[in-house]
């Protein structure tokens, strides 16, 4: 059931905290399973096809079009990086909400029930023993608790229930999931994959794998192909907390749902050695409010994860809840996609393409697979792209005319395109970390995130051979000019921030066991992206939602045996 902010306390089976893609997905499990489960979401509330008022709009029912105004870039000068004015209401304000960086990092977030499920770029990959057994293998951080076999069945599980289409490609190091038909690559996309295929056959172009449903699924859907996803879909046709999970809870009947609800702490309990609840501001009244329950799911995302940690003191952590291997905040990762190549190709000029395909192309990690590869950095990296024709758009730079000859060839589809980069792996540093300035606090009274984050020599290196192969591809594949690049954006540019309560197998060392249950306080969760021991290279979210998945299980299944 629902009930909204107006409740003022209570106590609960189970507390999860954030409502976004994992938090999503903690509330129905734990719903599902009977616990009385209280979600608690910092910014507004988002009701599904009600609250997307954008979703149905075309750019020129915009006053500036598809166009954030001087305004808007000036006020927020971190979020209007990732919205436009179809997007904007689903970010926050930068002023509203400030943070420090030491070096500059782009924090997007989307403080409202569903998170950033709204805006998330849905691609779905599984990691693989590659990724799980690289730390043991190079002597890089910790070792994961956990191996393939471990998330292979709640892998399939989530893609049963959120819709994933994709092409199978039997690659061990990028495992095939329970697919829906695949998306359709088109013609000078699939040009590309034949001239990559001749020229090394340990490369391959396939279509992505997106929680884009190709047929209808589960109530929702099918997608269609409006590529107007990040505005909300009405259709159902992408997953999100809200079209999927939200409601799934709330229709279990155990769900309470409390938005404007700031978590400023987790209460620890002396005596128990547990925690007993938490803390909140509401974020609308500045009331102070606590909540308790049995089990504790911390979903905020990564950075607000940790800082929850930090805050949450006592006289047995007084460094943070959890944090007696003082790994807590550090180790952030976010995976790095600025390099990569473009051109233009003269073929194909007859033919074209329907609708608006909400995926790109994928070409899955080819470096360094084996122990006999020698390159100059560690892991590896995607290569994710697109194809198109020049649109009137992409010429009105440097067409020049007027009248009816001028429209004529503004109108006229122009040369295909590829333009494609590569979403490269982040090693763990103890250095990149997110800490709270005590000095400074936000409108709450809460001390500032400080953010301390740099890509280093590793990523670097791996950046210089995504621009170099790039080139090379397009080049082979007879595309002219030609163009590497490299935006050389700044972390958490690529909205996979994750790592700051990493899981292990010795709790001197992580802050979490292999069922992202806290070493030191067992009846803590954490299964947003924090708990991540090394980044890969696979957009991660598919990743939280199986852990998550698995953890829920675990815990109701110990919350029953009475061990937390």
């Amino acid at each position: 059931m629902f009930i909204n902010r107006n409740i003022d306390g209570g106590t609960y089976d189970a507390i999860v905290i954030g409502s976004g893609i994992s938090g999503g997905w903690a509330a129905m499990e734990l719903c599902k399973k009977g616990l009385k489960t209280l979600l608690l979401e910092r910014g507004r509330d988002v009701k599904h096809i009600v609250d997307y008022p954008t979703a149905t709009l075309n750019p020129w029912d915009f006053k500036f079009g598809m166009n954030n105004t001087i305004a808007d870039n000036k006020s927020d000068p971190v979020q209007s990086g990732a919205y436009n004015p179809g997007s904007k209401h689903f970010y926050i304000r930068d002023a509203d909400q400030p943070y420090i960086q030491d070096k500059p990092f782009n924090w997007f977030r989307g403080n409202q029930v569903g998170g950033r499920s709204l805006t998330w770029g849905r691609q779905c990959y599984r990691l693989s023993d590659l990724d799980f057994e690289a730390n043991i293998k190079e002597s890089v951080a910790v070792d994961w608790p956990v191996r393939y076999k471990d998330l292979a069945p709640w892998y399939s599980y989530v893609e049963s229930h959120i819709g994933v289409s994709g092409q199978r490609e039997n690659l061990k190091h990028l495992p095939d999931g329970e697919f829906l038909s695949p998306m359709e690559l088109n013609c000078i996309e699939k040009h590309l994959a034949q001239s990559i295929k001749k020229n090394d056959q340990n490369r391959l172009l396939t279509i992505a794998r997106v929680a884009n449903l190709t047929r209808g699924w589960d109530s929702r859907g099918p997608c269609q192909n409006r590529n107007l996803c990040e505005r909300g879909c009405p259709f159902g046709g992408y997953f999100s907390s809200n079209s999927s999970t939200i409601p799934a809870a709330m229709a279990t009947g155990n769900l309470t749902l409390r938005p404007h609800s700031i978590v400023t702490e987790v209460l620890y309990d002396e005596q128990k050695k547990k925690a007993k609840g938490v803390r909140i501001i509401d974020a609308l009244t500045n009331e102070v409010l606590e909540f308790n329950s049995k089990i504790v799911f911390i979903n905020a995302s990564t950075i607000a994860t940790a800082s929850i940690l930090l805050n949450s003191t006592s006289n047995r952590f007084p460094n943070g809840l959890g944090n007696d291997s003082e790994q807590v905040g550090h180790n952030l990762m976010d995976h790095h996609s600025s390099a990569g190549a473009s051109g233009a190709h003269d073929g194909y000029s007859d033919l074209y393409y329907k609708g608006r395909r909400p995926c790109g192309f994928l070409i899955p990690r080819f470096r360094n697979l084996s122990d006999s590869e020698s390159h100059a950095f560690k892991r590896g990296y995607n290569i994710q792209g697109h194809g198109e024709r020049e649109e009137w758009g992409d010429k009105s730079g440097h067409l020049t005319g007027i009248g009816k000859d001028f429209k004529d060839k503004l109108t006229t589809p122009g040369s295909w395109t590829v333009w494609m980069a590569g979403w490269g792996e982040c090693l763990p540093y103890y250095e990149n970390m997110v800490s709270l300035d005590n000095s400074t606090k936000d409108k709450w009274g809460q001390p500032l995130i400080k953010i301390n984050f740099s890509f280093k020599n590793n990523e670097s290196d791996m950046m210089n051979d995504i621009k170099e192969t790039s080139v090379q591809m397009l080049e082979q594949a007879g595309f002219r000019n030609v163009i590497g690049f490299n935006y050389n954006k700044p972390g958490g540019a690529t909205v996979h921030e994750m790592g700051t309560a990493r899981m292990g197998r010795d709790a001197k060392t992580s802050v979490l066991n292999a069922y992202n249950q806290m070493h030191n306080v067992s009846n803590v969760f954490i299964s947003d992206g924090s708990f991540m021991t090394s980044s890969a290279c696979q957009n991660p979210s598919l990743t939280y939602m199986a852990f998550t998945a698995r953890a829920c299980a675990y815990a109701v299944n110990e919350l029953k045996k009475g061990k937390i």
